[in-house]
C-alpha cells in the first residue's frame, strides 16, 4: 500500500483517466478534472495509489440542469468477488428536482446497505466537499464536513467490515436511465448532452495509528490530528448527523420492513 500526503496534490500525479476517450480531462495545471457523458460513452478515472484507512476528501460540482438518467459515482473499492467498497452515487434528476445521494458499503463482496439522502443545497451551482473517514472502528460519510452516515464495525455481531483490503478511489459518469431516476421512468434527454461533472481539491490523509497494533504508537502529524475523532463523534457532530438523518434521509435499509420481513440485519441494532 502506498500512502498519500495530506497536501492537496495534482490530478496528474494522483489519478489515471481510465475510460471514455477524451471525455475525461485534466486541466488548470492538474488542479481541475472533468468527466463527460454523451450518447456514445461516459467516462471515468481511478487513483494511482491504494489506500487503507484515512480520510479522503474530494470537491465535486455535479451535472447541472436536466441530469435525469445520469449517475456520478465516486467511491473506494478493492477488486475481486469478495471486494470491499465505500460508495457515494449521485442520481440525476429533471431540472428543479433534487439530486439523490445514494450511499452503500460492501464488505467481503456483500453490499445491500443503502441509505439515500437529499442534499440541503444545489450541488450543481458550486463545488462541495464529499468525504470518507475510514477507520477500523467505523466508516463516516461527510458532506461539507457534516456527517450524514456512520457505519460502525459490528464484527462482534458477525457482520463483515472493510478493514483488510486496500482500496483505490474511482469515479465515473455514466448513463443509468434504466433505474437511476424514478426507478427508470425518466429517461436521459440526449439533446442536453454532453453532461459534465467537475472535480477539484482531492486530499488523502493517512491514518498512521490505524491497522496493526505495532503502528498504534507511531507519531501523528498535526494534519492527521485535525480530523482524527475519538471512536465516537463529538456532540456537535452527533447533532448534525441527527439533523441530516431526520430532515434529509429518504431511504434507510435498516427501516425497510418489506425488504427484511424476517428481521433487520444485525448491524442495524446499533445504528
Amino acid at each position: 500500500m502506498v500512502v498519500a500526503s495530506s497536501a492537496v496534490g495534482s490530478f496528474y500525479q494522483d489519478f489515471d483517466l481510465t475510460w471514455g476517450d477524451k471525455r475525461a480531462k485534466i486541466f488548470n495545471g492538474g488542479q481541475l478534472l472533468s468527466l463527460s457523458l454523451d450518447r456514445v460513452s461516459g467516462s471515468g478515472f481511478q487513483s494511482k495509489r491504494d489506500y487503507l484507512f484515512g480520510r479522503i476528501d474530494m470537491q465535486l460540482k455535479l451535472v447541472a440542469g436536466d441530469s435525469a438518467g445520469t449517475v456520478t459515482a465516486y467511491y473506494l473499492s478493492s477488486q475481486g468477488p469478495t471486494h470491499d467498497e465505500i460508495d457515494f452515487e449521485f442520481l440525476g434528476n429533471v431540472s428543479g428536482q433534487p439530486y439523490i445521494l445514494h450511499t452503500n458499503i460492501f464488505a467481503q463482496g456483500k453490499g445491500n446497505r443503502e441509505q439515500q439522502f437529499y442534499l440541503w443545497f444545489d450541488p450543481t451551482r458550486n463545488f462541495h466537499t464529499y468525504s470518507v473517514i475510514w477507520k477500523p472502528q467505523h466508516v463516516i460519510f461527510l458532506v461539507d464536513n457534516i456527517p450524514i452516515r456512520v457505519f460502525k464495525n459490528a464484527e462482534s455481531l458477525g457482520v463483515p467490515f472493510p478493514e483488510n483490503q486496500p482500496m483505490k478511489i474511482y469515479s465515473s459518469l455514466w448513463n443509468a436511465d434504466d433505474w437511476a431516476t424514478r426507478g427508470g421512468l425518466v429517461k436521459t434527454d440526449w439533446t442536453k448532452a454532453p453532461f459534465t461533472a467537475y472535480y477539484r481539491n482531492f486530499r488523502a490523509i493517512p491514518c498512521n495509528n490505524c491497522g496493526s497494533k505495532r503502528s498504534s504508537s507511531s507519531s501523528v502529524s498535526d494534519a492527521q490530528r485535525q480530523w482524527q475523532p475519538r471512536d465516537e463523534l463529538d456532540a456537535t457532530s452527533r447533532r448534525r448527523l441527527r439533523w441530516v438523518q431526520k430532515y434529509f434521509m429518504i431511504y434507510n435499509y435498516c427501516t425497510d420492513l418489506k425488504r427484511f420481513p424476517q428481521g433487520f440485519p444485525s448491524e442495524c441494532r446499533q445504528h
